[in-house]
C-alpha cells in the first residue's frame, strides 16, 4: 500500500470538546486544575497525554502554550514564543530518537478551517510506531522563494506546495536555531493571519535534517481533494515582496 491509513476511533471523536464553532462552550485547557496524565511543564506550558486519543494506532499528546485562551503566535513576547517553540522541539525530538516510533507528527491547528476542535492554543504530537515517512512529505515541497536567510536558517514561499497557495517555509540547517526558527515562524503565522483565519503548522524530519511548513487554511479546492492538482499561485513573487517589506 503505497499511504498511511490510520484507524479513527469515532466513538472517541464524539466525545471530543469543541469550542471554536460553539464559542461559548468550556474549555478545557483554562481548567488547569483539572488536567490529568502530565508529563511536563514549563511555567504555563504544558505537555500531557491526549485525553481523547482517536488515532487507534498511535501515542498522542497535548502541548498547551500557556495559560491564554485568547491569542496566538503574533501575540506572543519574545520570551514566550522562545520557551514555548524550544519546549515543544525538546519533546518532539526526545519522542524520535525514544526508540519506540517510525515517526513522530508535530502540528498545530488553529482557526475554524484547520481541522482543529479547541480555540485555546496548543499543539500536539503524534507517535506512530509503525509508519512508512516516505509517503508523508517531499523534500522538494521546501523549496520555494527566499524571503530571508538568518543563522543558517530559510524563510521562503514553496514554489511546491503540498496543496497550494502560499504556504510558508522554514527550513533550518542546525535545528539548535531555536529562536531564529520560532521568530520566522510567528512572522509567516502574522503575515497569513493578516489575510484569513485559519492556518496549520507541520514539522517534519527526514534523519537529522528538520523542516517546518505554515499552511493557509480555507475551504480546500476540489482539483487538489479529487485529482491532488496543487495550485500554484501567479502572485508568490509578490507575496515574496510583500514580506520582505513588512518584516525585514
Amino acid at each position: 500500500m503505497d499511504m498511511n491509513l490510520a484507524h479513527f476511533n469515532t466513538e472517541i471523536g464524539r466525545q471530543k470538546p469543541e469550542n471554536i464553532i460553539h464559542a461559548d462552550a468550556p474549555c478545557p485547557f483554562c481548567a488547569t486544575e483539572a488536567l490529568t496524565d502530565i508529563i511536563a511543564t514549563d511555567g504555563d506550558i504544558i505537555l500531557l497525554k491526549n485525553k481523547y486519543p482517536v488515532i487507534e494506532e498511535a501515542d498522542q499528546l497535548v502541548l498547551i502554550e500557556g495559560r491564554k485562551c485568547v491569542g496566538d503566535i503574533p501575540e506572543y513576547s519574545k520570551e514566550h514564543l522562545y520557551r514555548v517553540f524550544s519546549f515543544g522541539m525538546r519533546h518532539w525530538a526526545r519522542m524520535r530518537f525514544s526508540g519506540k516510533y517510525d515517526t513522530v507528527l508535530f502540528f498545530k491547528n488553529y482557526g475554524p478551517y484547520s481541522g482543529g476542535t479547541i480555540r485555546h492554543p496548543h499543539m500536539q504530537l503524534v507517535g506512530f510506531p509503525k509508519f512508512r515517512p516516505e509517503f508523508s512529505f517531499r523534500r522538494a515541497e521546501f523549496e520555494g522563494l527566499t524571503v530571508a536567510e538568518q543563522d543558517g536558517v530559510t524563510l521562503n514561499l514553496s514554489t511546491q506546495p503540498r496543496v497550494g497557495f502560499w504556504e510558508i517555509n522554514i527550513v533550518p540547517q542546525d535545528p539548535d536555531a531555536i529562536r531564529t526558527i520560532a521568530d520566522y515562524i510567528q512572522i509567516a503565522v502574522d503575515f497569513l493571519r493578516k489575510r484569513l483565519d485559519s492556518y496549520n503548522i507541520f514539522f517534519y524530519h527526514d534523519g537529522a535534517d528538520i523542516f517546518i511548513k505554515v499552511v493557509p487554511r480555507f475551504s480546500t479546492s476540489p482539483l487538489f481533494i479529487g485529482y491532488n492538482i496543487r495550485l500554484l499561485p501567479s502572485n508568490l513573487a509578490e507575496m515574496r515582496d510583500r514580506m520582505r517589506a513588512l518584516y525585514f
